[in-house]
């Protein structure tokens, strides 16, 4: 359910920036290593906006993988897994480089119609 909240947090971004325009598209980054059900995100996403300059907009969320190093080792690998141990050395000495990221990277945003003169 911290999709809820985390939609808010989005929409709160989208509207300071959009400064009154209407937003058509938000473009998210979301690691797997942040437990974000993109499904649910979207969902709260449509309730949230609603009579705000993002109603009607949509999220696109590109979903990173999560990338680990072995600081014994120097093993990059992809977990597919969530076991934080090196698979060529069995080291549990490791550093998450991808995976935990999440930010709003881009929004589409309209301009405002010209009041008739």
């Amino acid at each position: 359910m911290h999709e809820l909240s985390l939609s808010s947090a989005i929409l709160e971004t989208a509207v300071r920036h959009a400064d009154g325009r209407p937003v058509k598209t938000v473009e998210l980054t979301v690691g797997v290593l942040r437990q974000v059900v993109p499904a649910s995100l979207e969902f709260y996403w449509d309730i949230v906006t609603r009579d705000t300059v993002c109603e009607g907009s949509r999220l696109d969320i590109s979903v990173v993988e999560a990338v680990v190093r072995c600081n014994d080792c120097a093993t990059e690998w992809t977990l597919d897994d969530p076991v934080f141990a090196c698979p060529s050395c069995k080291s549990t000495n490791v550093e998450v480089l991808k995976g935990t990221e999440f930010m709003v990277e881009s929004l589409d945003i309209s301009e405002k119609e010209e009041a008739a003169i």
